[in-house]
């Protein structure tokens, strides 16, 4: 047996038991794993329903273009189905979605426009708007609108709910989902709610949006909203297929549990899942009390791993967002280490001369050079003996005539690998800001010396 395309190979994902994340659970926990559909995402399954749904109304006429705002998995099926239907994507997307997603888009051919995080979503330059403003722009064009498009839920009502009721012979007890445009929860909630009315659908939130507020009190409040780490899930707005009558409680995570708890997922399970698997698990492990030994709970995994290798899955990522503290030295340790980590200086207005008595009283091979207090290059041994002997009457001059440009500065949670790396011929040691404004520098020295003990 063979499939006449791609898209037929969509669906029918396999459902897994999880052992050991989930030991703290006093009920049985399977993870519906949604990685194996062709685009590595569930969002594959509303993508193609999407747009036969278009193309059977006639609003999707052949040779047209898809344009749509997406976080990268709705691209990825929207794109595929249009290398299948004959079709070009143009695709807005955000400055916080992971680089592995964008490639991939463009991978597949599309093009996308990558428009900022943090602005409301009427603003020009939000990726709604731009999605919206090049429908407009551009001839024969269709944009899908998956927040408020009813085909993304019921793709979830066709197949999503049937095929969970089918795996867990109707066993099912609770539906676990991370809710971003809505039409996963909404539609397989829906479907399962009519097989079983006692079937609890509880809903993945995000810190900065603004569902589980609106789902306790009926207000849209707009102090809720602020920049999130987390992708996937989490929305500023209420979208259409965000159905509340369906989804029971909503439970908010945090972006540091949702990060640290997809690793988890892989180190335990063997399952290589995205972000908003790690925000779903995390979410559960909260809700943990509501459970009883007998329930059978189902999970969502909606995405790949692989698009997260930049972020979740970077341990430099992590640190720099404080989100992981382990044993590996970092700039903080190194410089804790020093018994005075602060940084001399030089103003850039002082001679040469001056700099030259500096290094020489401190036994140093170089120097930060500031303006106004702010760091803007350096002057090194070498440097200083380059210009002085190719014109001794330099002496005298402002020490900016000479000065090349600053040291890089790092985080104080940067790796040691990292700052290694960044240690060379141009560089000879890297700054560091710590938590009262005061500059550190790391060498090549330090480094040593905090490896050695």
């Amino acid at each position: 047996m063979w499939y006449n395309n791609i898209l037929e190979t969509i669906g029918n994902t396999p459902l897994v038991k999880l052992n050991n994340i989930t030991s703290a659970i006093p009920a049985t926990v399977l993870a519906k794993i949604e990685t194996t559909n062709p685009g590595n995402s569930i969002k594959d399954r509303m993508a193609v329903k999407m747009i036969e749904d278009a193309e059977k109304s006639g609003v999707l006429k052949p040779g047209g273009t898809i344009i749509e705002g997406t976080s990268g998995n709705t691209g990825m099926g929207l794109a595929m189905a249009a290398i299948i239907k004959g079709y070009k994507c143009i695709f807005t997307t955000t400055d916080k979605q992971s680089k592995e997603k964008v490639d991939a888009l463009r991978a597949f051919g599309a093009e996308v426009i990558v428009c900022p995080t943090n602005v409301d979503p009427e603003d020009p330059r939000s990726y709604y708007t731009v999605s919206s403003r090049l429908e407009r722009e551009v001839p024969n064009s269709w944009k899908p609108n998956q927040y408020d498009n009813l085909s993304n839920s019921m793709a979830h009502y066709e197949q999503t709910g049937p095929e969970i009721w089918e795996q867990t012979e109707g066993k099912i007890t609770h539906l676990v989902v991370g809710v971003g445009t809505g039409g996963t929860i909404s539609g397989a909630g829906k479907y399962l709610k009519e097989q079983n009315p006692n079937i609890k659908v509880w809903g993945i939130d995000t810190y900065g949006s603004v569902f589980k507020k609106y789902k306790e009190t009926g207000i849209l409040d707009k102090n809720e909203i602020y920049p999130y780490i987390t992708e996937g899930i989490g929305e500023d707005f209420l979208p259409q297929n965000v159905n509340f009558d369906v989804i029971d409680l909503f439970e908010k995570v945090t972006d540091k549990d949702a990060a640290l708890m997809t690793r988890e997922i892989a180190r335990k399970e063997g399952i290589f899942a995205g972000n908003s698997a790690g925000s779903a698990i995390a979410g559960l492990l909260q809700l943990k009390d509501k459970l009883k030994p007998e329930d059978v709970v189902v999970v969502i995994f909606h995405d790949h791993g692989s698009r997260y290798m930049g972020k979740m899955y970077n341990e430099d990522w992590l640190r720099e967002r404080g989100f992981l503290k382990d044993k590996k030295l970092t700039a903080r340790t190194i410089l804790a280490k020093q018994s005075n980590h602060e940084v001399v200086t030089l103003d850039c207005e002082k001679t040469i001369t001056e700099a030259i008595n500096v290094m020489k009283t401190l036994s140093i091979s170089q120097l930060p050079i500031t303006q106004q207090g702010m760091v803007v290059g350096k002057v090194t041994e070498s440097n200083i003996l380059e210009s002085l002997l190719e014109n001794p009457s330099l002496k005298s001059s402002a020490v900016r005539e000479i000065m090349t440009a600053s040291l890089p500065f790092v985080d104080l949670n940067t790796s040691i690998d990292k700052i290694s790396a960044m240690i060379n011929k141009d560089n000879s040691a890297v700054l560091v800001e710590d938590e009262q404004g005061k500059f550190g520098i790391i060498t090549q020295y330090d480094i040593i010396e905090a490896i050695s003990g």
